[in-house]
């Protein structure tokens, strides 16, 4: 809980109570997979015949599409493409593109009527086949996502260009004229994975020409016999042993991918376009998700592979792994006061954009600079724009650098590094301002070096154990991992404060927009969709997508952010143990942190207190089918520097001992910063209180948050004395105004459908209240929330007292004891 705070659970509020417990990872993968499915529904959707019938029993919709194809093949034969674009421009229509997009575009506009422009952004529509999409730009942070299969159309006649008027098809063209008898535009979508593509086909291959033009236009793709402009080009992959023929040397110097023939049979056979990326001839790709941008591999694959891979740029003055300049003792360089080390993001989805560029000035022994740029997809992209050149002249490598920058984001550069003055420009790249210090995947223990820790420490061995746990690289990875936050070129662990700040600036904004705007339809999508390609563009994300309600802005942006920065913190805090001199580095990071930590004795009252407080309000967590127990490890008494100490807390009225849940990658700034409140106030479970601190007399609850997945069972439950006040506010559904709350931080009682049996509640010490009794139902039956839930405005009113060490164990399973 503390769910200002957490990473792994915020989701669940969403889900089904038998999904509650799926990681974050998945559950974004889940997400996107969604929309994917969405997609390919609307592509078997009959949504290509109606079911009227005209007098012979045709179906209507087949008729307009075969009149359709004969009308663009009639004009085809008798209008040239100048012609078609003069059309075009008279009535007010897109002239870019190819030839083919634009005859295309003028057979659309002569049969069906012309287009209107877009109703979100005043933009040009285009067909690609699948539907009418918008090619314009919203904002300087995203091109425009509209779309849709019914577009809207001028109610008046095409205007008629003198070369048109003396034309052969000029009645065909007429007769189409009358706004009233114009049909509908069907777009035939079943078994077409190549609609809105043109593919060039060259060399070679298993099958003739024709054969692949007939399959390629019986699936909804076009061919051409020219590079420029077509989606592919489609060669045996025995091109790259000869050489490559001109057409591919064209595709290359044109960045047009160039793909194997196998590309043309897996998506025929599996009806969906495959990934390009995975068939590329020139770099020699493999179908199997290796090697390709982590965006189009296979979901677990990703997941396995951003677990293992090795951060390569860890913080502003980190060496590109790619460089290998730091193998030769490069350093980056640095003259009055500004560090050369750049990263930027760019996410536009309207244009299937996610990528990030890295800068660098390099100094290496002897005086060597070296200029480093990289530009590519999100994760390991073989086709990256890179380069590494040695410079002689220092002001020119700077002046070069300078110039990088200014290209990449419409910038001048020493604004940006003296006083962080930034303008985002349309389509260019933002810069995530990188902290100085160590991310912590790359600066915390590595697996090989985590029990030589342990073993030399000076500390108290189950101390040792948990600070081993706290310093270690693993639940950084997972957690970045979970939230998709985990791409190996960005430091996304090594955040400035000046970015954090601006991102809450941003989600707040975009809060306060959505509640008071009265748009609805398009325009209101519009406006999600804006901010997501902001959101994605700030904070680089592996699968980005559109958010939709206050639920996945409440887990995938607030909660996000939230564990970005606790993280920044932990990484902070460790720094670099990766070639650490230090002979006891836990020992060291455990007086940096501030917090005394003492393992509560098993036959201690307080222990056998928590433990019943544990097994009174825990109920088994389900994940899928299953339903997990938690057993005790061991417990720790804490004492925050950060919180106020025992002394101060007791004093204070109101007092309860509570549940708070945490993921393990948080807890390091728990105890060295204390618990902050929520970065926004959203009408949904975990925020729904606006920016407060929140627990809960319910393990149960807490326990969703310390879960993390099955196969890591391990986690962590905090115990926090929170003082509510003199005026507890009791609700059962979100607050309308949680300023008021904020600012005379009053204290708030979310009443749930599960109570805690008041008559088992006792006085621990101190007038402090353990509200431990068993979990019953209330008379809240319609509540948001499943348990009872207390709301804290003031970090000094809330003090964290003990960790609990627990682990999940699937229930009803016997572990049977090796034999000796």
């Amino acid at each position: 809980m503390t769910k200002a705070t957490e990473t792994s659970s915020r989701a669940h509020a969403t889900t089904h109570e038998d999904e509650k417990l799926g990681t974050r990872k998945h559950k974004t993968v889940d997400h996107v997979k969604g929309e994917e499915g969405d997609h390919k529904a609307k592509k078997t959707k009959s949504e290509n015949t109606e079911d009227k019938k005209d007098e012979n029993g045709d179906s209507k919709g087949k008729k307009v599409i075969d009149e359709f194809a004969d009308f663009c093949k009639t004009t085809k034969d008798k209008l040239s493409v100048e012609e078609m674009k003069e059309l075009l421009q008279v009535n007010d229509q897109d002239t870019s593109g190819s030839e083919h997009a634009l005859a295309m575009r003028c057979q659309d506009m002569m049969f069906f009527g012309p287009l209107e422009k877009c109703p979100v952004c005043k933009g040009n529509l285009d067909c690609n086949g699948r539907d009418y999409s918008c090619k314009g730009t919203y904002s300087e942070w995203s091109t425009c996502t509209f779309s849709t299969s019914g577009p809207p159309r001028k109610k008046e006649a095409i205007k008629l260009t003198d070369a048109v008027q003396k034309s052969d098809v000029v009645h065909l063209i007429k007769s189409h004229q009358d706004p009233k008898h114009r049909p509908h535009r069907i777009l035939d979508l079943v078994d077409k994975p190549f609609i809105g593509m043109t593919i060039t086909i060259s060399g070679r291959l298993s099958h003739t020409h024709q054969y692949w033009r007939k399959e390629i236009e019986k699936h909804g793709g076009k061919v051409a016999n020219t590079v420029p402009g077509v989606t592919c080009v489609v060669v045996s992959p025995a091109e790259r042993e000869l050489g490559g023929s001109s057409k591919v040397t064209e595709a290359m110097e044109r960045g047009i991918p160039v793909v194997r023939e196998a590309w043309l049979k897996d998506s025929i056979d599996k009806q969906a376009p495959q990934p390009l990326e995975a068939y590329d001839v020139v770099t020699d790709l493999s179908v199997d998700g290796k090697e390709i941008p982590w965006d189009k591999q296979d979901p677990d694959v990703e997941a396995i592979t951003s677990l293992a891979a090795e951060l390569k740029l860890y913080g502003k003055r980190g060496v590109y792994k790619d460089t290998r300049l730091q193998e030769q003792g490069g350093k980056i360089f640095e003259k009055d006061g500004i560090i050369y080390n750049c990263a930027f993001s760019i996410c536009d989805l309207g244009r299937g954009v996610n990528e990030y560029a890295i800068m660098q000035l390099v100094m290496v022994p002897e005086n060597q600079l070296h200029l480093y740029y990289k530009k590519g997809k999100v994760g390991d992209d073989p086709g990256a724009e890179e380069k590494l050149e040695e410079w002689e002249n220092v002001n020119e490598a700077i002046k070069e650098f300078v110039r990088l920058f200014e290209e990449l984001t419409g910038n001048e550069f020493e604004p940006w590094e003296r006083e962080k003055k930034f303008e985002k420009k349309p389509m260019k790249f933002y810069p995530i301002d990188m902290d100085e210090g160590v991310d912590v995947r790359h600066g915390g223990l590595a697996l090989r070096q985590l029990g030589i820790a342990a073993t030399h420490c000076k500390l108290e061995p189950l101390v040792a154990n948990f600070m081993k746990v706290l310093c270690s690289q693993e639940i950084y990875r997972y957690a970045l991992m979970e939230l998709c936050y985990d791409a190996p070129d960005l430091p996304m662990g090594m955040l400035s404060q000046v970015h954090l700040k601006r991102c809450e600036e941003v989600l707040s904004q975009f809060i306060e927009t959505v509640k008071s705007t009265k748009d609805s339809g398009p325009k209101a999508k519009a406006l999600w969709t804006d901010f997501s390609q902001k959101w994605f563009t700030l904070m680089h994300s592996t699968r980005p997508f559109i958010f939709k309600d206050y639920q996945e802005i409440a887990d995938y942006a607030a909660n996000a952010l939230e564990s970005v920065r606790d993280i920044t913190v932990a990484s902070h805090l460790i720094g670099d143990m990766s070639g650490s001199t230090i002979e006891d580095p836990l020992s060291d990071r455990y007086s940096k942190l501030g917090c005394p930590i003492t393992p509560v004795e098993k036959d201690s009252e307080d222990y056998k207190m928590i433990l019943k407080y544990l097994e009174k309000t825990y109920e088994p967590t389900k994940v899928g089918d299953i339903s997990y127990d938690v057993s005790v490890d061991n417990i720790f008494a804490v004492e925050p520097s950060s919180c106020p100490s025992y002394d101060e807390i007791k004093k204070l009225p109101n007092k309860v001992l509570l549940w708070c849940g945490t993921n393990t990658s948080n807890l390091l700034r728990h105890l060295q910063k204390g618990f902050m409140p929520a970065v926004c106030s959203l009408p949904v479970p975990g925020y729904m209180f606006g920016r407060a601190i929140v627990c809960s007399d319910a393990a149960a609850e807490a326990a969703r948050y310390g879960f993390t997945a099955v196969d890591r069972p391990e986690g962590f439950l905090v115990l926090a004395v929170a003082s509510l006040g003199d005026q507890i506010t009791e609700v059962t559904s979100p607050p309308e105004d949680t300023k008021v709350l904020e600012e005379k931080k009053i204290g708030v009682k979310g009443l749930g459908r599960k109570t805690t049996d008041e008559k088992e509640h006792f006085i621990w010490k101190d007038d402090i209240k353990v509200p431990c009794g068993r979990l019953i139902p209330s008379r809240h039956k319609d509540s948001p929330l499943e348990y009872n839930e207390f709301a804290a405005y003031d970090p000094k009113q809330v003090s964290i007292r003990f960790l609990v060490a627990i682990k999940f164990e699937e229930k009803g399973v016997v572990m049977e004891e090796a034999e000796e």
